[in-house]
């Protein structure tokens, strides 16, 4: 054998070697493209139930908040009705009502004042000189407290 064959041999080996390791990675590489394939085809099996799931929850939900909305326009209503009512009780009664009240207290006052006022005690301040405090009764110190 000589020195070319040696060569040719080696680099035969090399080449099957490198190869052989290009299959490999290359049936490697058709598994994941297989797996791959098997996974966006499960996906969309399932995201077109569910989106055809979500797209009646939201018809449902558009539903109910037009129900909502027309309970709060009836609502609104039965509130500026009630102000109304309100504003006209408060001005048809009101006035007589405070009217009526004032002239009630107005005769208390008069009958609570029948015969001649006492005159009002006065008191002497002594200046220099210190007045006893007022006893209280019932008041004990319980408790410790001050």
């Amino acid at each position: 054998m000589s020195g070319g064959e040696v060569a040719g041999i080696l680099v035969a080996v090399f080449w099957s070697i490198l190869v052989s390791f290009l299959a490999v990675v290359l049936v490697r590489l058709a598994q994941v493209l297989r797996a791959t394939t098997k996974l966006v085809a499960d996906v969309s099996e399932q995201a077109v139930p569910l989106l055809g799931e979500a797209s009646a929850t939201v018809r449902s939900a558009q539903t109910q908040l037009d129900r909502v909305d027309a309970i709060a326009t009836d609502v609104q209503e039965v509130t500026s009705n009630a102000s109304a009512l309100s504003s006209t009780v408060a001005s048809t009664f009101g006035g007589p009502l405070v009217k009526v009240a004032a002239f009630g207290y107005a005769v208390r006052q008069a009958i609570g004042r029948k015969g001649p006022q006492p005159p009002a005690t006065r008191r002497t301040v002594i200046v220099g000189r210190t007045v006893p405090s007022a006893r209280r009764g019932g008041r004990r110190n319980r408790g410790g407290k001050a």
